[in-house]
């Protein structure tokens, strides 16, 4: 956060800071079962001490996490002691509740967190952390008196960080990790293997790292990216050592976090057949390791050699990872292969199986067998229950709930991680400045307003619904930040919805406690993602002037706005309806909650360019395919232009533009690869010929059956990977109307993609 952000929320915070309110629930994320607030305050200064049963290890744990988090926040640092009850302190004991469980009573002579377990201790610590920062700020600080009386609803509480599309180094998953922790997730889903990578070191088959962890990323720019030192091409990827994996695994365990691994089978599995050609069951195998996105056709091999690969893999698996459950994928494996190979047709013809399905259902139950004879436990996407697997399996739904239904009716414990809902590749927000990530936006409300128990199931079957996962698909992700970023504030929703009774849900309620939890991520130093809490605009010409529409926060904040070049304060004016400025405005423009800023304020420029200029993510998607906020692929280092695209339909629509004196048009094109594993889908990508080698945008009025208004040629674009501004002339009739921008072209490679769009009054450029 930028410091005068901290300021303003630091001050709006200080008449909190003097006199706590008895009658304000906590400031907390997760919501605690029971909060009863009460009269009176503990006063938490430098001089409060921690006090700890003398020779408990674990409830010394929690004290230290506890004095490490006021430290790094507040500023204090606080001593940890073994001793009995005193006034003054801080104080950590044994006794019911059991397990997560814990109780935390604050009084204006001390604060006691009881707890039977090791975790409840430790999630105890980590709210006491939080009412002490509630309020904003270093030093000493007043909590409320009140008693919490907390326990989670769900088993698991997950998030699931998929490193095999796009690597991310030890302190990274390390840093991962503390934020679960801090939510009171306990379950990371590691995902290690896919097409495009392989992470784990496997000492049997060094090969799996040496080749499969490496690639060069899809496009013309990384392909022309020669490293100096080998005058090869530069790759990308990396992998974890066996010693890492044990140096997390314990950094987790430390906090009370499981870590599930995923060993990918028998689809998704290119990168290991490249290192390793016996394993697949296509010939010719593939050769290198691959930049594409998508469901890649090749699958393992069914025979008795691939499958003492497999077990040797999970051997060295289980050894590295002692979670309950090993996940071993299951999901979107294509079966032409399987169907086209001699060897797996005699195979199944062997074992009287009758189709590819079943011998799916086959696959995994003999996989499901190898770990259970090493005392684990199958977890896998819901497609595993397409060929039917043991009861002991358990199932992760994602296509939905319909997978979780089917599992608990029979039999099958499952885990509810439904797209597009709960998966964190979506974009957040609908700015232009949002990160890459699939094209639907799945904002903070949609991620809270998801309940994971199926209405379907009675209670009998619910007990088998263990608990809930978002999901974090790197493919768009392409450094570390922006996995924290597309992670959090959505994972603190997640985290809600996994610890609070479902009664204790509450979105105004969470609303009201999202400051202090933005604030906590900003003492820290942990980053978060405030686009979507951002003001932005979208402006229109009207008359001489423009109506501008201020968008972001939606049901989070009220946006507040100034016209005189001030800063915005809670007492600014209230936005309400699109706003009347002369051309040549500055709007200034900030969301708060209850008098609290939720980001930084925004300088809306409005003159005659901004009214009529429209980003990709302004327009609007023709059919709505496969919407996708993409990165360019150049340059290779340093910031990239963003493009919303649909894939399948390269079709962009200007709505209600307004041709009123406009003569010309400005057009910044870019150029993407076509790094998608669509399968015989590319056949239904359509374009229009060419009227010349290169191509053309055109423009079409109404709909994109309509007149062509305008012909941008696309030779200039050809010459630059980077953004190209094509400039033409345009006519047609003036009026609200849509614009329809496609390109014309002969093959999905290059795939041209709309970067803004500009009409130019008179000729020029008025400003």
């Amino acid at each position: 956060m930028r410091l005068p952000l901290m300021i303003a929320m630091a001050a709006s915070f200080a008449s909190l800071a003097s006199a706590p309110n008895a009658a304000v629930p906590a400031r907390i994320i997760p919501a605690p079962a029971v909060d009863t607030p009460r009269e009176g305050a503990f006063h938490l200064a430098a001089r409060t001490p921690i006090i700890v049963p003398p020779g408990d290890a674990e409830a010394r744990a929690a004290a230290h996490q506890l004095a490490d988090l006021l430290a790094r926040s507040r500023g204090l640092k606080l001593s940890v002691r073994e001793g009995v009850a005193r006034p003054g302190a801080i104080m950590f004991k044994r006794g019911a509740p059991q397990g997560e469980a814990y109780d935390l009573e604050v009084s204006g002579e001390r604060i006691v967190v009881t707890s039977g377990g090791a975790a409840g201790l430790f999630y105890g610590a980590v709210s006491v952390w939080q009412l002490a920062t509630e309020v904003a700020g270093r030093g000493g600080v007043d909590i409320a008196a009140r008693r919490i009386e907390d326990t989670p609803r769900f088993a698991w509480r997950g998030l699931m960080l998929d490193s095999a599309r796009h690597f991310q180094d030890v302190e990274f998953v390390k840093g991962f990790i503390d934020r679960m922790a801090l939510a009171k997730l306990n379950t990371l889903h590691w995902h290690l293997v896919d097409d495009q990578g392989w992470r784990l070191e496997i000492k049997k088959y060094p090969r799996l790292t040496e080749v499969g962890a490496w690639r060069v990323p899809a496009g013309p720019a990384a392909a022309a990216d020669i490293d100096p030192k080998t005058g090869k091409q530069r790759v990308i990827g990396g992998f974890y050592t066996q010693d890492q994996v044990r140096e997390v695994v314990a950094y987790a365990a430390a906090r009370h976090i499981t870590i599930v691994p995923e060993i990918e089978m028998p689809g998704h599995a290119h990168a290991p057949i490249v290192a390793y050609p016996e394993l697949g069951s296509a010939t010719p195998a593939p050769t290198a390791t691959s930049g594409d996105w998508g469901v890649f056709p090749y699958l393992y091999n069914v025979d008795d050699k691939t499958f003492g690969f497999l077990e040797d893999v999970l051997t060295e698996v289980v050894d590295l990872f002692p979670s309950r459950y090993i996940h071993v994928g299951g999901d979107e494996a294509v079966k032409d292969q399987w169907k086209s190979n001699p060897a797996v047709q005699a195979r199944m013809k062997e074992l009287h199986i009758a189709s590819e399905a079943a011998l799916q259902g086959w696959f995994i139950s003999r996989i499901e067998q190898v770990l259970n004879a090493k005392g684990r436990r199958l977890i896998g996407w819901d497609e595993i229950l397409e060929g039917g697997v043991a009861p002991s399996a358990t199932v992760m739904s994602w296509r939905g709930i319909d997978g979780a239904i089917v599992a608990a009716k029979l039999g099958h414990d499952t885990v509810l991680s439904p797209a597009p809902t709960l998966y964190l590749n979506h974009r957040q927000t609908a700015a232009p400045d949002g990160l890459p990530g699939r094209g639907q936006v799945i904002g903070l409300k949609d991620v809270y307003d998801y309940d994971p128990m199926p209405a379907a199931l009675n209670p009998d079957e619910r007990h088998h619904v263990l608990g809930v996962q978002a999901n974090l698909w790197t493919e768009h992700m392409r450094t570390q930040e922006r996995v924290a970023l597309m992670a959090f504030p959505r994972a603190a929703a997640l985290a809600e919805t996994a610890w609070s009774p479902a009664e204790r849900k509450d979105w105004k309620d969470f609303a009201d406690r999202l400051p202090a939890e933005l604030g906590r991520y900003h003492a820290l130093g942990q980053p978060a993602d405030e686009t979507a809490l951002r003001v932005r605009a979208i402006a229109s010409p009207d008359g001489a002037g423009a109506r501008v529409s201020l968008l972001g926060a939606e049901e989070v904040g009220e946006i507040r706005y100034t016209l005189d070049g001030s800063a915005p304060k809670a007492s600014s004016l209230s936005y309400q309806t699109p706003i009347a400025a002369p051309l040549g405005s500055r709007i200034h423009a900030q969301a708060f909650r209850d008098d609290q800023p939720l980001a930084t304020a925004s300088e809306i420029a409005v003159d005659a360019r901004s009214i009529r200029t429209r980003a990709s993510q302004d327009l609007k998607s023709c059919k709505d395919g496969l919407v996708l906020n993409l990165e360019d692929d150049a340059p290779v280092r340093g910031d990239r232009a963003r493009f919303l695209i649909d894939v399948m339909n390269p079709c962009w629509i200007y709505q209600d533009a307004d041709l009123a004196g406009v003569s010309a048009i400005e057009v910044a094109v870019g150029q993407l690869p076509f790094n998608f594993q669509i399968g015989k889908d590319v056949d239904n990508i359509k374009f229009r010929p060419p009227a010349t080698p290169d191509g053309e945008l055109e423009v079409r009025q109404g709909s994109c059956e309509g007149a062509v208004v305008a012909t941008l040629p696309l030779a200039p674009a050809t010459k630059s990977q980077a953004i190209t501004v094509l400039k033409g002339r345009i006519a047609g009739a003036a009026g609200p109307q849509n614009l329809c921008f496609t390109f014309t072209q002969k093959s999905v490679e290059p795939m041209w993609a709309v970067d803004r769009v500009t009409l130019i009054v008179g000729g020029r450029d008025d400003r």
